[in-house]
């Protein structure tokens, strides 16, 4: 499609014997919020890491804001484009949270330190923590390194975010707040692929929902099909039977 910043075309990866993507195929326009649900082991974060090129696939291809990753010369610019938030926050410890916000400002961006720190600044108040410029990350609660992990990301400017799961490892009363950031994201129209279990949000800022199970996509709908009654798959409804109970 000619609006698709992202086309994922028949792609499968293998990890030894165990089959991660089997012919995978879908496309995300720009502005889109993609959320990917489905069982562990479905394949959702390998998709994912194959779209950051963290893994590279064996057949099929994906194109990313027009450049086929196989294809990519410098597969880093690519990536620079692409900002990708984990399950765990995988920040630096002996660094301040200003300093994991500015340090790829610097060193990817090459940005000048005063333009690196008063972004990071401005993105600290947008995930609604500017008081936590100075704190290092055991100083912070996990949403709190969540939201700087995700300042991280947008730091970069990207044109896509990437979330595999980000409230997964959270307490439940710190979910909120990381959910919160997320659909002023998608609000704002930043392109959005999520991986991600929480249905308040999935109905709240989903463009198109994707279901995943042993390595294919079985099924796509919308937040309005979300439902037992309206799913088209039975293996879906079994899905949804368990995570909506």
């Amino acid at each position: 499609m000619s609006d698709s910043i992202i086309q994922i075309e028949n792609v499968s990866k293998r990890f030894g014997h165990v089959v991660a993507l089997d012919n995978v195929s879908m496309n995300v326009r720009k502005g889109e919020v993609v959320v990917i649900i489905g069982p562990s082991g479905s394949g959702k974060s390998t998709l994912l890491r194959c779209i950051n090129h963290l893994e590279s696939v064996d057949s099929g291809r994906i194109v990313v804001d027009g450049i086929p990753l196989t294809e990519a010369k410098n597969i880093d610019k690519v990536r620079a484009e692409v900002g990708m938030v984990f399950q765990l926050f995988n920040l630096f410890p002996h660094l301040t949270a200003l300093q994991n916000i500015t340090l790829a400002q610097r060193v990817v961006r090459k940005r000048p330190e005063k333009q690196a720190v008063e972004l990071a600044h401005e993105l600290l108040g947008k995930v609604g923590i500017p008081e936590k410029a100075n704190a290092y990350p055991a100083q912070l609660s996990g949403g709190q390194q969540q939201r700087v992990a995700i300042a991280r990301a947008l730091a970069m400017q990207p044109k896509i975010m990437l979330f595999d799961e980000p409230t997964s490892a959270l307490d439940p009363e710190m979910i909120t707040e990381v959910l919160d950031v997320m659909l002023d994201l998608a609000r704002e129209g930043m392109t959005m692929v999520v991986v991600s279990h929480e249905m308040g949000f999935v109905r709240a800022a989903a463009t198109r929902i994707f279901f995943m199970c042993d390595a294919h996509i079985v099924e796509e709908t919308t937040p309005d099909g979300l439902s037992l009654a309206t799913c088209k798959e039975e293996r879906t409804r079994q899905f949804l039977s368990k995570i909506l109970s």
